[in-house]
């Protein structure tokens, strides 16, 4: 079949990958002129995902563009003693990697054998009739998007989607220096707030979490209207702060985006269906998106080489995915508490919790996290081997 992907992150480059494995032809088409840098956050890989990075054959190249974090160190505002916990004391069956550097590797894997069209964007579908923004118009057997959170593809075949606000905000900026050691991760948490700085020498990012009692307002291509929220709600929270928004103004990479999910009941329209974000979204940054999305695209691509009909193909990729989506969902809703403490008595478990992990032994504190709701979300799914 020949099948248009919309969108080249994660999701797109790894669907094409094994659609052209499968022996269709694979045409990705992406609105930035050429591979994204949106300087974002680090990411997890749980075992799923790993696995499917194996199978892929980038596991060695991920492995070594993986983030060296060593410690996670934080402090409440006015308290000179962080709360301190050595990453290698926690769950180890997880890689973490920058989104970016993700992308890129997934794009190398199969940009020999899938052609990218970078600059251009969908305009309308029309069964097998897709109207670009730029290029002629072309047909295709299945139009796929993986265009993240605000799909344009979802927007033209679903219509309007509401997404579910679950009462945060992230933002993260790429610094081009950081004043403390590199392997570590430096912030300070306070209620309904946190900032931290990720010191790596090649991905050195400013992060910042906060919460608020309404949705607030601004556009998703606003920028300095972004920027503007950040230095209002973290302008007197000092540490390191103030050096971070020193640096809003200048900062080469800037992402911002609402901690929201998508509740569709189906993902698949016709001869269109979604992957990753664009269909099942379940929380920027605290739900395991990521990983979520590659496992997404590895049982789409799968599924299709199960089925002649794309019909039949679409509805067993939606009832393999279920149950891991709805408990994705309901994971980040926690995750976005837990990460971001609602109250004075939550912060102050947050804080005493982590001194007390760094306490105990390394393998009963990495016993405690594979047991945990989370882990156990990301990492029961079982793969098929198509």
């Amino acid at each position: 079949m020949r099948i248009l992907i919309s969108g080249a992150s994660v999701a797109g480059p790894l669907t094409a990958y094994w659609l052209s494995r499968y022996g269709h032809a694979v045409t990705v088409v992406e609105k930035a002129p050429e591979l994204r840098k949106a300087g974002g956050h680090a990411v997890d890989l749980f075992s799923p995902a790993v696995e499917i990075a194996r199978r892929t054959g980038v596991l060695d190249q991920i492995k070594d563009r993986r983030t060296h974090v060593d410690l996670l160190s934080f402090r409440r505002p006015g308290d000179p003693r962080p709360a301190e916990l050595r990453t290698d004391r926690l769950i180890g069956d997880h890689v973490e990697i920058m989104r970016d550097d993700l992308s890129e590797i997934l794009y190398e894997a199969g940009r020999d054998h899938v052609d990218y069209v970078f600059g251009d964007s969908i305009a309308a579908v029309d069964g097998r009739s897709v109207t670009f923004e730029k290029r002629p118009p072309e047909e295709f057997d299945l139009v796929i998007g993986a265009d993240g959170l605000h799909s344009n593809v979802r927007r033209l075949v679903f219509g309007p989607v509401p997404d579910h606000w679950i009462g945060a905000y992230i933002a993260v900026m790429t610094l081009t220096d950081h004043p403390g050691p590199p392997g570590r991760v430096d912030g300070v948490v306070d209620v309904n707030r946190m900032a931290a700085i990720y010191h790596d020498p090649a991905n050195a990012r400013g992060l910042f979490l906060f919460r608020t009692p309404a949705p607030v307002d601004y556009h998703h291509r606003d920028v300095e209207r972004q920027k503007s929220l950040v230095r209002d709600h973290f302008a007197d929270l000092g540490h390191e702060v103030p050096w971070l928004l020193d640096r809003l103004g200048t900062t080469p990479a800037f992402y911002f985006d609402a901690v929201t999910q998508l509740r569709m009941d189906t993902w698949s329209k016709g001869r269109v269906t979604l992957v990753g974000d664009a269909g099942y979204c379940p929380g920027p940054a605290v739900g395991g998106s990521t990983s979520l999305a590659m496992v997404g695209a590895y049982v789409l691509a799968g599924e299709l080489s199960r089925f002649a009909d794309p019909a039949h193909a679409f509805a067993s990729y939606e009832g393999e995915l279920a149950e891991y989506v709805r408990r994705s969902r309901t994971f980040a809703i926690g995750a976005a508490r837990r990460l971001v403490p609602g109250s004075e008595r939550a912060l102050r478990t947050t804080v005493y919790g982590t001194r007390l992990l760094n306490r105990l032994p390394g393998p009963l504190v990495r016993l405690l996290t594979a047991s945990s709701v989370g882990s156990r979300v990301h990492t029961s799914y079982r793969l098929k081997d198509y």
